[in-house]
């Protein structure tokens, strides 16, 4: 008798099929299309100048097309043919660099610039290649720290006034206190004296009477 065979398992078939149907894809298509992304997250502060760098390969003429999604909507950026024709979306016109490796540069970048910048890279048999970038846009905080500094100068100038003019209430009420104990001891003497003199001349009008009364 002969030995009995196994049957190969059905996931070395389904691979084996796999791989002759990418291996025939591979050869129908006559070109291909590789994108790649270096910096897929970029940060950035407003007014600042952005790269959205990538790189592409492929046989033939490719066609790069950028599109920038947000919360206000989808955006056509630029679309361009390598050494042929370059269209920038008029909102970007004065805005937008393109270079030939599918690259663009966006210039004074604002609130409304942060979101997905989508890139599509096709070749002349109508392959496509995409990546995404993400873009983050934040606002200067050099500009809060600046308003921070002057509101604190600005306190701090109007306190020392306040400490200045509270120091000159004091000094005024201090002199006036002082000029007003002065008035009332001067007063106080001017009392006392009068009353001396009264006194005195109450003493020798009685002594003089008293020398007429024995002389009499």
């Amino acid at each position: 008798m002969r030995p009995r065979r196994g049957r190969p398992s059905r996931g070395v078939v389904v691979g084996t099929v796999t791989l002759c149907l990418a291996a025939g894809w591979a050869l129908q298509t006559p070109g291909g299309v590789s994108l790649v992304v270096p910096q897929p997250n970029i940060n950035a502060t407003v007014a600042q100048n952005i790269l959205l760098s990538v790189e592409y390969s492929c046989r033939g003429v490719a066609t790069i097309e950028w599109k920038h999604v947000s919360s206000w909507g989808t955006t056509s950026i630029a679309e361009w043919r390598s050494g042929n024709y370059v269209n920038i979306s008029t909102v970007y016109k004065d805005r937008v660099t393109t270079f030939e490796n599918g690259s663009i540069q966006l210039r004074n970048v604002g609130m409304r610039d942060a979101g997905y910048y989508f890139v599509t890279v096709m070749d002349e048999h109508g392959t496509n290649a995409y990546g995404t970038i993400i873009v983050n846009v934040y606002e200067i905080i050099y500009e809060d720290l600046h308003f921070v500094a002057v509101l604190f100068a600005f306190l701090a100038a109007v306190s020392a006034i306040l400490i200045c003019f509270m120091w000159l209430c004091n000094k005024s009420l201090h002199l006036f206190q002082k000029k007003t104990t002065h008035k009332l001891t001067v007063a106080d003497s001017n009392k006392h004296r009068v009353i001396s003199n009264s006194d005195t001349k109450d003493n020798t009008h009685e002594k003089q009477f008293k020398g007429t009364q024995g002389l009499q």
